[in-house]
């Protein structure tokens, strides 16, 4: 059966540099388990994202990694809670992706 795997990247410090309340990320747990049944959160070791900008300065990010097994795609539903999440978290993007999988 064709499912989908839903990952989101959450910046774990603000643009500060000071850590998130916990309850941030509580709150997206609950909120996609709530509506999906379940939610996978690899909240002890933080990804380091790096890239250069454009003055070729490199910018870094570490993040969380959230995720969900969904039965279908709901591009409005997603576009409309990553656009909360970048308020929520005050990003200019919050990177979400999806992939196609077969679930053995």
């Amino acid at each position: 059966m064709t499912r989908h795997l839903v990952q989101l990247l959450l910046p774990v410090v603000d643009n500060d540099g000071q850590p998130y309340d916990p309850g941030h990320f509580g709150a997206v747990r609950r909120e996609l388990t709530d509506k999906f049944g379940g939610v996978t959160a690899y909240s002890r070791a933080p990804a380091t994202g790096l890239w250069k900008r454009d003055d070729r300065t490199i910018e870094r990010d570490d993040v969380m990694m959230v995720e969900v097994v969904v039965d279908s795609i709901d591009r409005e539903w997603w576009r409309a809670y990553r656009a909360g999440l970048e308020r929520r978290f005050r990003q200019d993007a919050i990177l979400m992706r999806a992939f196609a999988i077969d679930v053995l």
